[in-house]
């Protein structure tokens, strides 16, 4: 199976770069995962394809304004530290632009201070780990001088922090937003539960690997990021419960998919758990828990359409992609979305 054979022609004008002003407006493709008989909706009309019986599974991460922009205290050169992961309270695996200038010991200041990093070690694949000096609660100071990380094909600036964010989130630690759940409003989550589906919260903190492309011409090649979840008994025990009473386990977003299919025994039982994941899906995935997903439209050769492909047949998505060009949806983080049943 080639990389390739995920190859679409995307138009660049089709890229979204801006959120709507109503979430919830978006377009809504439906596929049918075995038929690959497609709809054309608007996203509010989601509620429409969900049952009584259904348990919605929501990413409840929360991300952080990982950017930031400081100079080199030494020569004043300007850098970049994108936060990857928090190792200790003030310790984080970081990228760091330009690099070669950023070796062990070297020390960055942001806003005069305010902030100071010093590059502690350099690790194998060229990130560094980082300890912070600082006066006060970091997260504050984060939230002061950090940048949403939106992703590299997105060029306009955010006008408001919190549209690169769910409703729902919670738990920081995502350097992505799980995009899918953008549309969602607290009004619309509200008329979701009061038709009788229930909702489950799963956190996978989502890494930068998602926005790395695959350059292996072999899928099988390809080594996939690790990333750190947690499933909580309440949820493990209603999708398990859902599952036996016949009811449908519709995830929100790939990351909910890739969270469940980790954690989820060949019987199809969930355990809830801490830990973390580097769970590869592509077509010949068998799906042990997951009935429905409401995505995004995502980037051709990515792992995310691979995911995609895996659960509804490949034809039927490229289909369905090439459908969605030819009517001009709107692609990627602020796209529009797709419903598969």
């Amino acid at each position: 199976m080639k990389t390739s054979d995920f190859y679409f022609d995307l138009p660049k004008e089709l890229i979204a770069q801006d959120p709507l002003a109503d979430r919830a407006s978006s377009r809504l493709l439906k596929l049918d995962r075995y038929s690959g008989e497609i709809e054309h909706r608007t996203f509010s009309d989601v509620i429409d394809y969900l049952r009584e019986s259904d348990l919605l599974i929501l990413n409840n991460t929360k991300v952080i304004p990982a950017r930031l922009l400081g100079v080199k205290e030494d020569t004043g050169a300007n850098v970049e530290v994108f936060l990857l992961k928090r190792h200790s309270m003030d310790v984080w695996e970081t990228l760091v632009k330009p690099g070669k200038k950023l070796k062990e010991g070297a020390f960055v200041s942001f806003a005069d201070g305010l902030l100071r990093a010093q590059i502690i070690k350099v690790l194998e694949d060229g990130s560094r780990l980082v300890k912070f000096i600082y006066d006060g609660i970091f997260e504050e100071i984060l939230d002061k001088l950090g940048e949403m990380p939106l992703p590299p094909y997105i060029t306009h600036k955010l006008k408001d922090k919190d549209r690169y964010q769910t409703v729902y989130a919670k738990y920081e630690g995502s350097v992505a937003a799980p995009t899918a759940g953008l549309h969602f409003t607290n009004e619309l989550l509200e008329k979701i539960k009061d038709k009788g589906v229930d909702i489950a919260y799963v956190t996978l903190h989502v890494g930068l690997g998602t926005f790395r492309p695959v350059k292996a011409k072999e899928v099988t090649e390809h080594k996939m990021h690790s990333e750190s979840y947690i499933i909580p008994k309440e949820t493990a025990d209603k999708i398990n419960a859902t599952k036996k009473n016949g009811g449908r386990v519709i995830c929100v977003g790939t990351t909910s998919v890739r969270t469940l299919e980790a954690a989820s025994l060949d019987d199809g039982t969930v355990i809830a758990k801490e830990d973390d994941t580097s769970i590869f899906i592509y077509p010949g995935y068998k799906f042990k828990v997951v009935d429905g997903l409401i995505t995004n439209f995502h980037l051709p050769e990515s792992t995310l359409v691979m995911l995609v492909s895996a659960f509804a047949g490949r034809e039927n998505v490229l289909n369905a992609y090439q459908n969605a060009v030819d009517l001009k949806y709107r692609f990627f983080s602020f796209g529009d979305a797709m419903i598969i049943i």
